[in-house]
């Protein structure tokens, strides 16, 4: 794995500027491996229990895009 600051993706803000601030980043970071790992644990239960492994990874993809920004101005 990379370092913290890069292993998931450069954050940026809605105007192209990087964030660099280093606990935001790092936050970012833990928060992605959190959902990752629980992710990943639901698709090794699906799978274990039969269900299509598309159809786990096309529910999570409508899980993603059904985020909402509750902060849009």
């Amino acid at each position: 794995m990379s370092t913290d600051e890069s292993r998931w993706a450069r954050w940026v803000r809605d105007d192209g500027s990087v964030v660099s601030c280093t606990e935001k980043v790092k936050v970012m970071n833990e928060n992605l491996d959190e959902l990752m790992q629980m992710a990943q644990d639901l698709f090794e239960d699906g799978l274990l229990m039969e269900v299509s492994e598309e159809q786990i990874r096309s529910v999570l993809v409508n899980m993603v895009s059904q985020l909402h920004n509750p902060y849009q101005r």
